[in-house]
């Protein structure tokens, strides 16, 4: 019997090696897959897919619940990582899985990566997709009042960067004052000087560097924004987070945090996966927080 039990600690070790290899080699594709396996299809439909600009990468797909709800629904729209040079929406479907059948109309974005692109046209890109959606998304029974944007790792750079500074929507022809919230995981918002090969690679050229970093565009009237950060996180130090929930907060902003004791740089985006999302500390934060936030815009709206 201890030889049975031996020789399947040493299997689960194991698998549990190989597990990690292929996340290290594309962490969200292998999330996916698990997701998928442990979790079902999760009654979700593939309602759209858009391209809002030339290239292959300037896309964005919508899902929604197979049954929504008569009214329009809240929305969450992704900005997926990948050091601005990798990285892709079908790899996230597991984000739709989670949110959609928690009543959400969920996009995930697309944007150029390096080398097709530099700064500042992840910002370009991801703005045109919230301006897209703010403009299309209630043909697909969502609240273009109610979306809350979100991104991993280089993606919730991009996001918090639409959502803080203004110029950046008003040019794509959306609205920042029309974001109900943002949620940052393991974002990087104070990253210059610039020392990492991406990071020179994709903002090395910036004629200001300063203004290419989210801590110096805080506004007390910026919309809500939640972080998550692991603590042990190397390649996103959690001071990113730290760094920026206190300019916000200095300036009347409104900012939660949330940090994971002992969480690694892919352990916020690993919570909301299947079967990782059993212990909801991750997932319900974002849920409760996204349906806070568009509870707020909804009441905000309401014509008097």
């Amino acid at each position: 019997m201890l030889k049975i039990l031996g020789a399947i600690l040493v299997l689960i070790t194991f698998a549990g090696i190989i597990l990690q290899i292929a996340i290290m080699r594309n962490g969200p594709a292998v999330l996916d897959a698990v997701d998928q396996i442990t979790g079902g299809s999760r009654k979700v439909v593939l309602a759209h897919r858009e391209n809002y600009g030339l290239s292959k990468k300037q896309y964005l797909v919508v899902f929604t619940p197979t049954d929504p709800a008569p009214s329009p629904l809240p929305v969450i729209l992704f900005s997926h990582g990948g050091s601005w040079n990798k990285g892709d929406p079908k790899d996230y479907n597991f984000l739709a899985r989670a949110f959609a059948p928690e009543g959400f109309v969920v996009v995930l974005a697309a944007y150029r990566l390096h080398p097709e692109a530099i700064y500042p046209a992840m910002l370009q890109d991801t703005a045109s997709a919230i301006a897209w959606t703010q403009a299309n998304i209630s043909r697909f029974g969502g609240d273009p009042a109610r979306i809350t944007v979100s991104g991993h790792s280089a993606g919730a750079y991009n996001v918090m960067m639409a959502a803080l500074e203004p110029k950046w929507l008003s040019d794509a022809g959306g609205d920042s004052s029309s974001i109900a919230g943002v949620v940052g995981l393991a974002g990087p918002y104070d990253f210059w000087p610039f020392e990492s090969a991406s990071t020179k690679a994709s903002f090395g050229h910036a004629d200001d560097p300063a203004l290419t970093q989210p801590i110096n565009h805080v506004r007390s009237d910026a919309p809500a924004v939640l972080l998550i950060h692991g603590e042990a996180d190397t390649l996103v130090r959690p001071r990113n987070s730290k760094g920026l929930a206190e300019n916000l907060d200095a300036v009347g902003g409104s900012v939660q945090t949330m940090y994971l004791e002992g969480g690694n740089h892919n352990q916020p985006l690993l919570s909301l996966a299947s079967p990782w999302r059993r212990n909801p500390r991750v997932f319900d934060a974002f849920i409760n927080f996204a349906r806070s936030v568009s509870a707020s815009a909804s009441v905000n709206t309401e014509v008097p």
